[in-house]
């Protein structure tokens, strides 16, 4: 599988976050920036659903544009 792995390394108090998609797993962060990785995600799957790409079809170049357009 080739996809996203988000980690979040601030900590509001020991809950355990994760959130996992076919492209993407998540784990960790406070909620707000937990919430922040899902949405960052979410923008950019929109974005390749509409081309019909993955994230696995990215080279680093296309992924980290696609990520600064998607912030």
């Amino acid at each position: 599988m080739q996809g996203i792995l988000g980690l979040g390394l601030d900590d509001d108090g020991g809950h355990r976050r994760v959130t996992k998609g076919s492209e993407f797993y998540l784990v960790g962060g406070s909620a707000e920036t937990h919430e922040r990785m899902q949405d960052l995600v979410m923008r950019m799957r929109e974005k390749l659903k509409r081309d019909g790409r993955k994230f696995g079809d990215l080279d680093r170049r296309e992924f980290e544009d696609l990520a600064r357009d998607s912030l």
